[in-house]
C-alpha cells in the first residue's frame, strides 16, 4: 500500500481523501516496514502536502487520540489553543507557552497541546515542567483542570497512542534531515478539540492550507501566522546573494506577518500584518533568544511578573493580542495588545502561573 502510494506521490500526483486515510492506517500499523513508512513520508513532503491530504491525516489521527471527558459547561465555552508547529529553528524562547498563560489569566479556557523539545532547546512541556506546572495530567485530571483552573496541558505523547508505531520512521526521516507532514500536524491534533486556535507556522505558504484544514475539522475561529525576521547585515543583491528570509512560527515583531484567518461571522481571508502598527521597541532576533528549559522558565517568570519590559515582552504582547482576539475577548489586535499589557501589569498573569504551580 505505502509503496504504491509513494510511487503516485513521486509522480507528483496528490492523494485523495480516501487514499490519505488508507496511508494513515498503514503508517500506524505494525505490518508496514520502517523503511516503507519513511520513504512514503519523504515522497509526500517532497511533493508538498495539499490541504486535502493534511485534513485527512488530521481527521484520521484525531479519531485515534484519547479525548478528555470535558464537562458540558466546559464544552459550552470557547476553548483556545495557542501552538506553533515548531521547525523554524530560530531558538527563540517559548513565546506561545507564555501567551497561553496570559490568555488563561484573562479567564479564557486554554487547552495547551504540546510536547518536549524536538527542534528547539525547550518545548512547551519542558518549560511548563520547569515552571512547576503539571504536564502529565490524565484525561480526567486535565478535564478537571480546565474546569477549575481554565488551563490544562495535553502532553502529546500521552494522548496519541497511535504514534507509537511511527516513531522509528520519523526518526529515520529526521536523520536524513527531512521534515514530514508530522512536523505540521501538531496543532491540528489537540485531543480537547479546541474551538479557537492561534497557530504559528514556519513558512508563509502553510498559512492558508492549515487555515482551510482547521475550518474542515470544525474549529470556529482561528488565526494562522508566519512572521518574517528581517536579518541585520548587507542587503542581498545579484552580485551579493544573501540567506533566504527567515520566518518564526509566531507573529513576529521583527518583520511582516503573513496571516490566514476565519471567524464565525466572516469568510476566510488572508492578509499581511505589519508590526509597525504597534508600539514596539527596536529589536533583532537575538533579543528573542531562549536557552534551555530553566533559562526559558526564568524568562517566562520575568515577563509575567512585569520585570522584563524589553523586546521579549513585546513579542508576548503581540501574540497575546492575537490570542485574545481569536478567543473573542477584544475587538481588535490593538485592543488585545493593551489588554495583554494590563493582564501582566496588574499581576493577574503572574498570579495565574502561581495558581497553576500550586494546583
Amino acid at each position: 500500500m505505502l509503496q504504491l502510494l509513494g510511487e503516485q506521490l513521486r509522480r507528483g500526483q496528490a492523494l485523495d481523501g480516501q487514499q490519505a486515510t488508507e496511508a494513515v492506517e498503514a503508517l500506524i500499523s505494525e505490518s508496514a516496514s520502517t523503511q516503507d513508512k519513511a520513504d512514503f513520508l519523504v515522497a509526500l513532503a517532497r511533493k508538498g502536502e495539499t490541504a486535502e491530504e493534511i485534513a485527512a491525516f488530521a481527521v484520521a489521527l484525531r479519531a485515534r487520540s484519547i479525548p478528555p471527558p470535558l464537562a458540558p459547561e466546559t464544552r459550552a465555552q470557547e476553548i483556545l489553543d495557542v501552538c506553533g508547529t515548531g521547525g523554524d529553528r530560530l531558538n527563540t524562547f517559548n513565546i506561545s507557552t507564555t501567551v497561553a498563560l496570559v490568555a488563561a489569566s484573562a479567564g479564557i479556557t486554554v487547552a495547551k497541546h504540546g510536547n518536549r523539545a524536538i527542534t528547539s532547546q525547550a518545548g512547551s512541556a519542558d518549560v511548563l515542567e520547569a515552571l512547576g506546572v503539571r504536564i502529565d495530567l490524565a484525561p480526567e485530571e486535565a478535564a478537571s483542570s480546565l474546569r477549575e483552573q481554565q488551563f490544562a496541558f495535553f502532553f502529546a505523547q500521552h494522548y496519541h497512542p497511535a504514534f507509537k508505531n511511527l516513531a522509528a520512521a520519523r526518526k529515520l526521516c529526521a536523520e536524513r534531515g527531512q521534515r514530514t507532514i508530522f512536523n505540521i500536524l501538531g496543532p491540528l491534533l489537540n485531543p480537547a478539540r479546541p474551538t479557537a486556535q492561534l497557530v504559528g507556522v514556519p513558512r508563509p505558504q502553510l498559512c492558508e492550507p492549515l487555515g482551510r484544514v482547521l475550518q474542515t475539522i470544525g474549529v470556529r475561529r482561528a488565526l494562522i501566522a508566519s512572521g518574517q525576521v528581517k536579518m541585520a547585515g548587507p542587503i542581498p543583491g545579484p552580485d551579493r546573494p544573501g540567506a533566504p528570509p527567515a520566518f518564526l512560527d509566531e507573529l513576529s515583531t521583527l518583520g511582516d506577518n503573513t496571516i490566514a484567518e476565519f471567524y464565525q461571522d466572516r469568510a476566510f481571508s488572508t492578509s499581511v500584518l505589519s508590526p509597525e502598527l504597534f508600539p514596539l521597541q527596536a529589536a533583532c532576533l537575538e533579543d528573542l533568544a531562549g536557552g534551555d528549559r530553566h533559562a526559558n522558565a526564568q524568562i517566562v517568570r520575568r515577563i509575567l511578573s512585569g520585570d522584563e519590559r524589553g523586546p521579549k515582552r513585546d513579542a508576548v504582547l503581540l501574540n497575546s493580542a492575537a490570542a485574545l482576539f481569536v478567543a473573542g475577548r477584544v475587538k481588535s489586535l490593538l485592543d488585545g495588545w493593551n489588554a495583554a499589557a494590563d493582564l501582566i501589569d496588574s499581576g493577574r498573569a503572574a498570579a495565574k502561573l502561581r495558581a497553576l504551580a500550586k494546583a
